[in-house]
């Protein structure tokens, strides 16, 4: 009988199956979108859009990759379990993933100080070389 009242008060315990590439992308875009403090519309639709085009996704499934996203980004304590699958992926894969996030960052036309930081921590941790990071910043920031 203790047991069923501990576990009825308990929280619940974190998803810790492996994430799929897909996830770990969308679930660091969610967090880069609010990480400023704002989930902007512009910024949720840019980050859609993006998903959709780089994963050939639907737009039942992107909402539905959003929404265990999110989840999934609200339950991390890091980005290890994102990041992690995301650095065994080819080289060229992991800088496209970089691309993604620029254009979010710029979707709503303004680069707040903390999604820079984000983008330049997952760069460092799926290694993407600071020099390919800034070719991109570049880019996304012009377009």
């Amino acid at each position: 009988m203790f047991d069923a009242i501990s576990r009825l008060f308990a929280k619940p315990e974190p998803d810790t199956k492996p994430i799929d590439t897909k996830l770990a992308v969308a679930a660091l875009l969610v967090h880069l979108g609010a990480v400023d403090g704002e989930f902007k519309a512009e910024e949720r639709a840019t980050i859609a859009g993006v998903l959709k085009d780089h994963f050939s996704l639907d737009g039942e499934a992107v909402e539905r990759l959003l929404a265990e996203a999110a989840r999934r980004d609200a339950e991390a304590v890091d980005f290890y379990q994102f990041t992690s699958t995301l650095s065994k992926l080819e080289e060229e894969e992991r800088i496209q993933i970089i691309r993604l996030m620029w254009q979010v960052v710029f979707s709503d036309k303004n680069n707040h100080e903390l999604e820079d930081n984000m983008v330049w921590r997952v760069a460092e941790l799926i290694g993407v070389s600071s020099r390919q990071r800034t070719i991109l910043r570049a880019e996304m920031k012009h377009q």
